[in-house]
């Protein structure tokens, strides 16, 4: 599946413990390699960016081997690489590619390094420049000032002092440091204008420290490097991830009610991480924040969330949290100093903005900056299939935006740069607006009997029987062919339905009485069997999901649309009773029909939803079967009624 669907949240509470630092990761594997001596590292976080760090140190001829459940042993190459030629393919993890270029630069090796499409598209300019000054031998194999690269072996110099840029990327700085004491000479590093991610860096020092090498400094404007090496320090422990923490913290501050908040384990008072700085900015936004050693949590303040200005250069990436946040703060939230992000994963600024835009979101953007506001008065959310544009953080921050519409996530998997299973977590820990799914065949009373328990539930009614119905019109006034699949499903994405208290308007018309004539009730019965067709109008169907709770009747909504129903119905009659009830309606209407007809009619419709191969009509193992062969109406609304309150999907 290259997508996913999430209903309308209500709710988030409970605990999730954190996967282990990106940050911290990947630098602790490259100071492991580099570092005399052998490495055990635990809880060392599992995805695609680590994965691909580790590749290149193994094809580098670094040992890196699992030693139990969680811990990895490096064995240090004590400054030197023994592989002394090597292409390798680090992906689009930044942090790898950045670190790994200084570090064998300045090595005696001959190397290439390459990435996907997005990473040749990501500057690298300024590290380039300021390795070259310092007797590194390095080409660009394509574009300039952009990977892939040819490293050649350098020619160190005396020390020296060497500047490199701080306003790009603090991986440069980062990267710089790192690979420094592999030269054997006390090195100065000045940063040129202002420091970005600064904490990012702090973190860099930090390590550095654990692994024997401490860093002198000035501010943020000069850093001077001994001539030391790095040697093990036995084991090392990795935090879990500050910013992955911040959508955890963000759904307690939107959706975790007080006295149950939404907790993180893993990481919090103490750490060495600059997004656990992310609780202030919640806390500036009014939300309740509690933090410990090792553990954070949020909650929703009872007034509600407001908006704020940030200055978010030390918090670029938890930062993108904010953004989905403000949709549920009053006024707007404007972050600034984010200039960092148009040379992520993706331009995330423009991405953030067409997105939120989809949405439904006042957005304004800048250069450097991005505000956000929800809606104006009397507008909600819409709901929105988001584009991911491969960006891991893209997926998670707006998954969060499903506290207020149900959307669509296209390339969920992408979350697999950092956190694999963001998404089971998730769902572990908030709550959804409940659904109760009805099928039946048709004239079984489904639709009256969802209609009436949706209204005494005060849910929102979804009849999917129209929808297709809709798509039938729709294609026969645009002289589509209901056989014509392709023609049918381009019909169907585009159609403009909508349900207004009982009323059904097709393109800003009222369409109830012309899709409940037999012809067309014929042609949905034959686009609904087309896959494409059910394909274009899932995601439609899934947008009614919403608070506080929704019933909907068709053919396959326990089996397809709401699988995950909280209640669901199979309900039926026998051939004879739906014909007569369809006779009464029609007749009512002064339609010329006969009692054979419709009985034949039912059967030959019965036997074709049943035997279509996409989302055949059955019952569901898990669905209650009402049979209103000999039941009324009310008797079976008051049925369904009792075994929603038996399940506790309604309030009172």
């Amino acid at each position: 599946m290259n997508f996913i669907d999430l209903p309308q949240l209500v709710a988030a509470g409970g605990s999730v413990r954190l996967p282990g630092s990106k940050s911290i990761s990947n630098r602790a594997l490259l100071l492991a390699a580099l570092a005399e001596g052998v490495t055990e590292i635990h809880g060392l976080l599992v995805s695609d960016d680590t994965a691909r760090m580790l590749e290149a140190l193994r094809a580098l001829g670094v040992a890196c081997a699992e030693s139990g459940e969680g811990r990895l042993r490096v064995e240090g190459c004590a400054g030197r690489f023994p592989v002394r030629q090597a292409e390798l393919f680090l992906g689009n993890a930044g942090t790898a590619f950045r670190s790994l270029t200084a570090a064998l630069a300045l090595a005696d090796g001959d190397y290439v390094l390459r990435g996907v499409p997005r990473m040749h598209e990501r500057p690298i300019g300024d590290l380039v420049d300021a390795l070259r000054r310092l007797g590194a031998e390095i080409d660009y194999l394509e574009n300039e000032g952009f990977p892939p690269l040819r490293l050649k072996p350098a020619s160190i110099g005396p020390g020296r002092t060497v500047e490199v840029r701080g306003e790009v990327s603090s991986q440069f700085l980062t990267g710089l440091l790192m690979a420094l004491p592999l030269t054997g000479r006390e090195t100065a590093v000045e940063v040129a204008g202002d420091l970005i991610s600064r904490p990012y860096v702090e973190m860099t020092l930090g390590l550095m420290a654990r692994f024997g090498v401490r860093v002198a400094r000035r501010g943020w404007q000069s850093f001077t490097v001994p001539a030391a090496s790095y040697v093990s320090p036995g084991a090392f422990v990795v935090e879990g991830d500050a910013s992955s923490a911040s959508y955890f913290l963000a759904a307690g501050a939107i959706g975790g009610r007080p006295g149950a908040p939404l907790r993180v384990e893993g990481v919090g008072r103490g750490s060495i991480q600059g997004d656990v700085r992310f609780t202030g900015a919640l806390a500036r936004m009014g939300a309740v924040i509690e933090m410990g050693n090792g553990w954070m949590s949020a909650c929703r303040p009872p007034e509600g969330l407001r908006g704020i200005a940030l200055d978010c250069g030390d918090i670029p990436d938890a930062a993108m949290t904010l953004a989905i946040t403000a949709l549920f703060a009053q006024g707007e939230t404007r972050l600034t100093n984010i200039a960092s992000w148009r040379v992520k994963e993706t331009d995330r600024i423009a991405a953030m903005a067409k997105e939120l835009g989809k949405l439904g979101a006042r957005v304004e953007e800048g250069r450097d900056f991005l505000a956000v506001a929800p809606p104006d008065a009397g507008h909600v959310l819409h709901p929105a299939i988001v584009d991911t544009y491969d960006d891991h953080r893209m997926a998670m921050c707006f998954s969060l935006a499903a506290f207020g519409v149900p959307l669509r996530i296209d390339d969920p998997a992408c979350t697999a740069k950092t956190f694999p299973d963001y998404f089971a977590c998730l769902e572990k820990l908030v709550t959804a607006a409940p659904v109760i799914a009805i099928d039946g065949p048709t004239a079984s009373g489904k639709g009256t009997v969802s209609a009436r328990v949706a209204k005494a539930l005060g849910f929102h009614y979804l009849d999917s029987g129209a929808l297709y119905r809709l798509t039938a019109l729709a294609a026969r006034e645009a002289g589509v062919e209901w056989t014509d699949e392709a023609g049918v499903a381009a019909v169907a994405a585009q159609l403009d339905a909508v349900f207004d208290d009982g009323r059904i308007w097709l393109d800003g018309k009222e369409a109830g009485e012309a899709i409940r004539h037999e012809s067309i009730s014929s042609g949905a019965s034959k686009v609904a069997a087309l896959p494409q067709v059910r394909a274009a109008l899932l995601f439609r169907q899934r947008a009614f999901h919403r608070a506080p709770g929704l019933v909907g009747d068709g053919r396959d909504m326990a089996s397809v649309v709401f699988p995950r129903a909280g209640l669901k119905v199979f309900l039926t009659a026998s051939a004879g009773i739906r014909a007569e009830r369809r006779y009464k309606q029609l007749i009512d209407k002064g339609m010329a029909v006969t009692m054979d007809s419709l009985v034949q009619e039912l059967r030959d419709r019965d036997a074709r939803d049943a035997a279509r191969p996409v989302a055949p009509l059955q019952q569901q193992p898990d669905a209650v079967l009402l049979d209103t062969t000999s039941m009324g109406i009310e008797e079976a609304v008051a049925f369904v009624l009792d075994l929603v309150r038996d399940r506790g999907l309604a309030a009172g």
